[in-house]
This record gives C-alpha cells, sequence and structure tokens, in this order.
C-alpha cells in the first residue's frame, strides 16, 4: 500500500464512479519497491466487480492516461503472469500509442517504442507479435474482448469474455414515461383531475411540482381503485378537508389520511342500511289514578279476583260512589 498513490488516485478528476473505485484499489495495491501486478480475480473481488466489467474499466483508465498494462509470460512455462501495471505518477511512465492493425483497421493499443524500432533491431520480433486475429494473444492485446473464445496455445486458458447479454438493445416503440402519462390521464380524466384541483383551491395555470405530470394522477386512482371511493366521492372529500385546512396541500399523499377517513365513513354508513330497523317499544301502560273504578271494573268482570285483593276501605269506596252492588260483592266473596 501506497499512501502517495492512493492519494493521486484521489485527486484524479471526470472519472465516473466505479472507473474510480477500480483505480483507487490499483493504487492500493501499488508497493513502491515492486510495482503494482495484483490478479484480475483480486481486483475484481476488492472493487466487487465481475472481471468483464473490471476490464471495461481498465481500458478506460488506459484510454485517458492514467495507466498502462503490460502483460506478462513466465518465460519457461510460457503461462500468462498477472499484468503489470504502470500508473501514471510513476518516473517514466508513457501513455500507449494506438496503432491501426495493418489487415483489419482495428486499434491495437502497441508501444509506441515498438512502432519506432528499425528493422532487424533485437525488438523487432516484437513488432511481429500484433495480436492473433484468432486468439487475440499477442503484446498490448486487451484482457478482454468480444472475438471467439478460443483458449490462448501457449496459456491454454481464455481470458476472452464469454458475453452474458446481447449487446444489441432493441428500441422501445414507446418510452416509458409516456406511456405510463397516458395511462394515468386515461384512468384519472382533465375533467375529474381538474375537479380535484379546484376542490383543493390550486391554481392549475402554477401548480406546485407535486401535483405535476402523471404521478398525481395514479395518486388518485389508487384512492379510487383501492380504497373504493367514487370519483365524486373524491372531489367531496378534498372540499371538506379544505374547510379544516386553509392551506392547498403540497401533494397528492397529504390526503391519503382524509380520503382513508372518507372511506372508512363509506363503509360504516353501507353497514348500517343493511342492518334491520329496531321495532319502537310498546307504549308504557298509563298509571292508574282511580282506583274505587279500577277495582270496580275488575268486581263486574269474570276476571280472576282475589278475595283479599279489596280491602274495607276500597269495598266502601265503591259502594258510597255506587260503581258496585252489594250482592255482585258477595257474589265475587268480598265481605
Amino acid at each position: 500500500m501506497s499512501h502517495e498513490a492512493t492519494n493521486w488516485a484521489i485527486k484524479q478528476r471526470g472519472l465516473k464512479p466505479t472507473t474510480k473505485i477500480v483505480l483507487w484499489h490499483l493504487c492500493d495495491r501499488f508497493n513502491p519497491d515492486y510495482g503494482c501486478f495484483p490478479s484480475q480475480d483480486r481486483l475484481a473481488h476488492d472493487c466487487e466487480i465481475s472481471r468483464s466489467t473490471l476490464n471495461d474499466h481498465l481500458g478506460q483508465l488506459e484510454a485517458v492516461g492514467l495507466l498502462r498494462r503490460v502483460p506478462r509470460l513466465d518465460p519457461v512455462t510460457k503461462r500468462q503472469l498477472p499484468t503489470r501495471y504502470i500508473l501514471g505518477f510513476e518516473p517514466g511512465f508513457t501513455p500507449l500509442a494506438v496503432v491501426p492493425c495493418p489487415e483489419i483497421g482495428h486499434g491495437e493499443c502497441i508501444p509506441a517504442e515498438i512502432t519506432d524500432m528499425a528493422a532487424g533491431s533485437p525488438m523487432d520480433a516484437a513488432a511481429d507479435a500484433l495480436p492473433c486475429p484468432d486468439f487475440r494473444h499477442g503484446i498490448g492485446a486487451q484482457a478482454v474482448s468480444d472475438f471467439p473464445g478460443n483458449p490462448c496455445p501457449e496459456n491454454a486458458e481464455s481470458r476472452v469474455r464469454i458475453s452474458d447479454t446481447n449487446p444489441v438493445r432493441e428500441p422501445l416503440s414507446k418510452p416509458v414515461k409516456e406511456e405510463e402519462g397516458a395511462q394515468a390521464r386515461a384512468a384519472i380524466s382533465d375533467a375529474v383531475f381538474g375537479a380535484l384541483l379546484d376542490a383543493l383551491g390550486l391554481d392549475q395555470a402554477a401548480l406546485p411540482g407535486w401535483w405535476q405530470g402523471w404521478p398525481p394522477r395514479l395518486h388518485v386512482q389508487r384512492w379510487r381503485d383501492e380504497l373504493g371511493l367514487t370519483e365524486a366521492e373524491i372531489v367531496a372529500a378534498a372540499e371538506a378537508s379544505r374547510e379544516e385546512h386553509p392551506e392547498p396541500p403540497d401533494g397528492p399523499k397529504a390526503l391519503d389520511r382524509a380520503m382513508q377517513r372518507a372511506a372508512q365513513r363509506k363503509v360504516e354508513d353501507a353497514g348500517r342500511k343493511r342492518r334491520k330497523p329496531k321495532t319502537s317499544p310498546a307504549p308504557a301502560a298509563k298509571p292508574i289514578t282511580d282506583l274505587p273504578a279500577f277495582y270496580a271494573d275488575l268486581v263486574n268482570s269474570d276476571r280472576y279476583l282475589p278475595v283479599s285483593a279489596i280491602s274495607n276501605t276500597m269495598r266502601d269506596a265503591m259502594l258510597a260512589r255506587g260503581l258496585v252492588t252489594a250482592e255482585r260483592l258477595r257474589e265475587r266473596g268480598v265481605r
């Protein structure tokens, strides 16, 4: 780890976030004495990205001149060794020059010093080591490409990307937002939405941001479909909410509780209508104010009359008023 390297990485500007993370982890693996050569597996694990994505960002860093990749081969086994990364702050750093392939015209990252070599020089053979069109093996070849995944005859293991996604993206028939906006307008008409805005006291010519576009219409649609309110009940609930709150709501979400209360009242009213009306209680019996007349009616009828029910005082009162006769009293057992 080198603080100088990581500080240099932090100071770089104009990079995408993931690209800068890759650069920072490269610098974190930099050793002032030996350089920077982490394996791709280690670097992909540190950055929490796939190897194919890692190589994309390494290519971007190399393209902007912040690093240079130098492939290495084991001189004995000829197997691929971890790539040596030369960082932009290291002494003698020179970015790669892009030299088009003479056969297919595709630009390959060939060190500029190779292109300047004279014929017959000791390094002339390196100039012939252009990337193989079939296997992509050679000096300066990128570690990942879209060529067929044939393994390198010397390194055995292919380092070619096997694309797991279709690189060709079909254009959308309709933009997603426009399609959602059309669905929202179809669900809640302009007339209903305008009536709601008028009930809330909002100026349609200068609507707040939360009331613009199609999202508020979808909110109104949820009040209708999920809470079971009709469009007229939604407008009425909005008018009632303005009586409690003089200021218009900032957005439709501020009316959620008012709409929930309106839906609850609707359910309660429907439940009361389904219940059977209660039967009115029987009228209360009138209090007996004329006891002699009451008992006289009992004596003159054929209803059951206990002998002890009529006292001597009540008997005398009935006889004095002529309500009963002494003979009838004897018949009923009243002495």
